[in-house]
């Protein structure tokens, strides 16, 4: 399954390289926006499926208590799972959680599960409670994986305070409807507090447009605001609202590996290697 999907992405990826260049040094992104069903954990899963795919070592730590990003990369996240919650709360080492994703070599995952739901009003008590994730972050030799993708849950508590810490970029998906901007202020503002007291070097590296439908003017004056307010940290794919994309993860997969062929599947390609070949450039 893995191989037909490597093999359409190659085939079909808009730069056609079989292997994308590695970061210098490991890039750890949190992905997140507090709107809900704005493509966050979507957008995470198939960017790590389609940079493993093009031979980058990747870590998905899955932050939200659903689980939807374990469940995408078809990883066991049932409650007794050791998981995320373990390396928060227990401070439980990150190398005891992390499990290979099935399907995809170089992918992998440290799941969430549902006792990840009572961790906002546990770390209340914890020291330290908004670096946790940092802390474990720095136990581990992450620096064997090009890529850490952090995916949040759908608001601005302790556990995306704590991706926020950890991270040195944010990924800001934004869908092309009308209250994208709305809520997005207090984002920003929640970054600066962030950098001002716990992380200074967290920057908004990247915003990726989701849910496009090209059939509405609005999606194309959503998109044309997006890129006026942000300017060149908006990447030049959107994504188009797609079926097989929403299908993927009830069959445990992300949409790269369901159907590699289809629409979703080919922009989330391109959109990984703007942000592969970005990384590289920048690096230069």
């Amino acid at each position: 399954m893995a191989e037909a999907a490597r093999a359409a992405l190659r085939a079909t990826s808009g730069r056609g390289e079989q292997q994308w260049p590695a970061p210098p040094d490991c890039r750890v992104i949190t992905i997140a926006n507090q709107k809900g069903g704005v493509g966050k954990t979507t957008t995470s899963v198939n960017l790590a499926a389609s940079l493993a795919m093009h031979g980058l070592q990747v870590l998905v730590v899955d932050l939200d208590p659903q689980g939807n990003a374990s469940t995408a990369l078809g990883i066991d996240h049932h409650a007794d799972v050791p998981s995320i919650y373990d390396v928060l709360i227990e401070d439980r080492p990150l190398a005891d959680i992390v499990v290979a994703a099935p399907d995809i070599p170089n992918l992998y995952c440290a799941p969430a599960t549902l006792h990840l739901a009572g961790a906002e009003i546990e770390l209340v008590s914890k020291v330290a409670r908004e670096s946790r994730l940092r802390r474990a972050l720095d136990g581990y030799d992450k620096e064997r994986f090009d890529y850490v993708l952090i995916d949040c849950p759908p608001s601005l508590g302790l556990l995306t305070v704590n991706a926020l810490v950890g991270a040195e970029e944010l990924l800001i998906p934004i869908q092309c409807e009308y209250y994208a901007l709305e809520g997005l202020g207090q984002l920003l503002r929640t970054v600066d507090l962030v950098k001002s007291h716990l992380n200074p070097i967290l920057e908004v590296t990247t915003i990726l447009l989701t849910m496009y439908d090209a059939r509405t003017r609005l999606a194309a004056q959503v998109a044309d605001e997006v890129r006026e307010h942000f300017g060149n940290v908006v990447l030049g794919t959107v994504i188009p609202r797609s079926v097989r994309v929403s299908e993927a993860p009830s069959y445990g997969q992300s949409v790269m590996t369901y159907d590699p062929g289809s629409s979703g599947a080919l922009a989330y390609s391109e959109a990984a290697s703007e942000l592969a070949h970005r990384g590289a450039e920048e690096s230069r």
